[in-house]
């Protein structure tokens, strides 16, 4: 236990203003802590990765952000998101930060205080289209009439190779890689720059669990039929996994790595609302059911985690959800 407990201290000490590679980041090197009430319910050592303190509330201005500041290199002028969830909001914080004006698109669905919390960073909103695609359509032609550039929720190596960041941080200060990393699945991001991730720091061997909700499983369904599945739509809470098809790349790099590497594992957003609330209780700190569905692999002993010694689980975040939503969903 004493050298659990300096391990700790010293991995505290990692969180900054900068990236563990370039100050010039837009992201935070954020804490990765062992975390003792999750480790005595899965009856290993668990680390957790709290990118839920990066400054958008969400790990995507990793990718988005290294996007927005190769597309200002480029020249571009202006930065167009159609996404209004995490995406959109950490696309609006990084072109704040490189001065550049931020269009979001957001589907008619979302609902209308999304535009004041992409109002706090000087993004414009514009609603259109019933779901996310009629939103991105009208994203794609905006960004052409703006001479700007869409900065796509999931897509593009430059996202991936932002996102790969994660595992980069997490090799710098854990002692020994980890028998496995737990994380979510949306349109497939964040799991592609894990993959590129643990290449990068030799890790390639340590198998990713990749958690879903019911209803919003596109990654797990495709890789069961073994070719993508397109799902008619969204019906979990957990909004932000909810891509009814997956990125086609991912989901091939997925195919190649296999079952043993990839292991996609599906909960309900009961489940994934009470990982949310017990993790508010643990560790004072607030995510969405998206987040929840990674911490319910550990919160209800995943099979998929059987006989792991050390588990690290990435926090993703979510800057969309209030405490009374939680009880709301449970209730």
């Amino acid at each position: 236990m004493p050298a659990v407990a300096c391990r700790h201290v010293r991995l505290l000490a990692t969180f900054s203003g900068e990236s563990a590679s370039s100050s010039n980041n837009l992201h935070l090197n954020t804490p990765l802590l062992f975390s003792g009430p999750l480790s005595e319910r899965l009856g290993a050592d668990v680390y957790i990765k709290m990118d839920c303190m990066q400054p958008p509330g969400s790990f995507k201005i990793r990718g988005l952000g290294k996007t927005a500041q190769a597309a200002a290199a480029r020249g571009v002028t202006h930065l167009v998101s159609s996404s209004g969830g995490n995406a959109g909001l950490a696309t609006a914080y990084a072109g704040k930060q490189l001065g550049l004006p931020v269009t979001v698109v957001l589907p008619e669905s979302t609902p209308r205080h999304i535009a004041d919390k992409l109002a706090l960073y000087g993004a414009s909103a514009i609603f259109h289209g019933e779901h996310w695609a009629e939103a991105n359509e009208k994203a794609l032609t905006l960004a052409e009439t703006l001479n700007g550039e869409l900065i796509h929720p999931f897509e593009k190596e430059s996202t991936w190779k932002g996102h790969a960041s994660v595992v980069h941080e997490i090799a710098d200060v854990l002692e020994a890689k980890p028998d496995a990393i737990v994380t979510v699945c949306g349109g497939g991001g964040l799991l592609m720059g894990i993959l590129m991730g643990l290449d990068d720091v030799g890790w390639s061997e340590v198998p990713v669990v990749v958690a879903e909700t019911d209803g919003a499983d596109s990654m797990a369904q495709s890789l069961q039929a073994g070719e993508l599945v397109t799902l008619p739509g969204i019906a979990s809470i957990a909004k932000s996994l909810g891509a009814t098809r997956v990125s086609e790349a991912v989901f091939n790099e997925c195919q190649i790595r296999g079952p043993d590497l990839v292991r996609p594992w599906v909960t309900d957003d009961a489940a994934a609302t009470r990982a949310c609330l017990q993790f508010l209780e643990d560790h004072r700190v607030l995510v969405e059911p998206a987040c929840g569905a990674g911490l319910a692999a550990v919160y209800e002993r995943s099979p998929l985690l059987d006989g792991c010694n050390t588990v690290v689980v990435e926090v993703c975040g979510g800057a969309l959800v209030e405490n009374k939503n939680l009880r709301e969903w449970m209730a």
